[in-house]
């Protein structure tokens, strides 16, 4: 992998975010995924995790990240913000290795 590749399993697997070369890439990944789950514990966790790990700023601005996401994609969503045909063929690989099209608003927008 070079400079300008991505890996993307690193978004949806523990073991590829820890060899990504991002650091601290599983525990931020298991913060991302306690914070759109369901798990209050699991949601602890994680954030006590990150604290532990990048301290009370890093915690901050991991949190900041992932919840201006998480904004965007709601405002999207709620919108009706269709993909055009042109950004769904350019879409595709990424929408498939990342299993995007398995959640709902993706089934609805079909």
């Amino acid at each position: 992998m070079n400079d300008t590749e991505v890996e993307l399993a690193a978004l949806i697997d523990a073991d590829a975010a820890t060899a990504s070369g991002v650091a601290y890439g599983d525990v931020l990944l298991a913060l991302a995924d306690a914070m759109v789950g369901r798990d209050d514990t699991a949601l602890a966790q994680a954030r006590d995790a990150v604290l532990q790990t990048l301290g009370p700023a890093g915690l901050v601005d991991a949190v900041g990240v992932a919840s201006n996401f998480e904004r965007m994609v709601r405002i999207a969503d709620a919108t009706g913000i269709p993909l055009d045909d042109g950004m769904l063929h350019l879409t595709q690989d990424v929408r498939h290795e990342l299993r995007l099209d398995s959640f709902t608003a993706a089934k609805e927008a079909v």
